[in-house]
């Protein structure tokens, strides 16, 4: 019922964040395989499996690894990001430098002995089979993420973003009490409860500490690695996954419209889900600049707020301004 990850003061002391594209993409084909879909994300999933109705795509060498009647699969497929903003192809690159060692080491662990045909063709030739697999998960980001990467990503940055500053407020306890229902932290020790879990289960923690990464097109529990040739990362559902979907798919209502005019009422409704100016000039069909300018407005009137995150400044709606859209914020996964 519980699994249990040692994590002492230095271990904490390295413990970063960080976000992947590649995560979100195995998560996504997870859930749209039927593996512990998560309800929030089902205008993404419905909207995924027409595209993939239309023009299918190669996943032969993929599929089988990531969804199977395994209770995990093979870690070195989402290796531990080098940094906080690694791109598609920085992960695909770490995961084709898995060793062949650790790529039979990681099947011999999910599969046991008696590998299944994709897993036996990977551990037979480990080195041309990492980049098959990369080429089919690229080709899956490319159609199935890429499209909605920049508001994915914004979600993803607003929660690590929140997530320092609990950090900054109460330490590892807060962060961790925070950051999901089942996880907390104490003596030393990270803790996840879950149902899933049967008996007792320790980590076998990788180098250094935890990478902590939020993670959209997820499922509604915890992942946390149980062996892996990287650092230990922590996958966890992202603040704001609900209002992701929602924002901008309807016209805000007339008495927004009325109060401040058409393009700020639908920069309002559009900002329910965080964004950048480049986001919003182009889901709304106006200019940069017309953007910019309305958004002087909103943040004036305390309506709308911002946040830098590395080179981009994102936007989003504030309590008061979903108070005047007459729907709350989404606060908590």
């Amino acid at each position: 019922m519980v699994l249990r990850v040692d994590l002492g003061v230095s271990e904490l002391a390295a413990t970063r964040f960080a976000i992947s594209p590649l995560s979100e993409t195995v998560s996504g084909l997870q859930q749209l395989s039927g593996l512990d879909r998560n309800p929030l994300n089902l205008r993404w999933l419905r909207w995924a499996t027409d595209e993939l109705a239309r023009r299918p795509i190669d996943l032969s060498r993929t599929l089988p690894l990531i969804v199977n009647d395994r209770p995990s699969w093979p870690e070195f497929l989402v290796p531990a990001p080098l940094d906080a903003g690694s791109s598609i192809d920085d992960d695909l690159t770490a995961l084709r430098k898995t060793t062949a060692h650790q790529v039979r080491a990681s099947l011999q662990r999910v599969f046991d002995a008696e590998l299944p045909d994709a897993a036996a063709t990977l551990a037979a030739q480990p080195r041309e089979g990492l980049h098959v697999i990369a080429a089919e998960l690229r080709h899956a980001y490319d159609r199935l993420i890429a499209p909605y990467w920049s508001r994915i990503r914004a979600v993803l940055d607003t929660d690590v973003i929140y997530r320092a500053k609990q950090l900054a407020a109460g330490g590892a306890v807060k962060l961790f009490a925070d950051l999901h229902p089942d996880l907390r932290w104490c003596d030393g020790r990270l803790v996840l409860e879950e149902k899933r879990w049967r008996t007792e289960r320790v980590v076998n923690r990788g180098p250094g500490g935890l990478v902590l990464m939020p993670v959209v097109l997820g499922p509604p529990h915890v992942m946390i690695k149980k062996s892996t040739s990287t650092q230990t990362t922590v996958r966890y559902p992202a603040r704001g996954i609900g209002a992701l979907w929602t924002a901008g798919t309807q016209p805000p209502a007339g008495s927004t419209v009325r109060l401040l005019g058409r393009v700020r009422a639908e920069l309002l409704e559009a900002l329910r889900s965080p964004a950048t100016t480049t986001d919003l000039a182009r889901a709304l069909g106006v200019t940069p600049s017309a953007v910019s300018q309305h958004l002087g407005v909103l943040r004036d009137s305390g309506l709308v707020a911002r946040e830098r995150c590395g080179r981009n400044v994102l936007y989003m709606t504030t309590a008061l301004g979903a108070s005047v859209c007459g729907t709350p914020i989404h606060r908590s996964p």
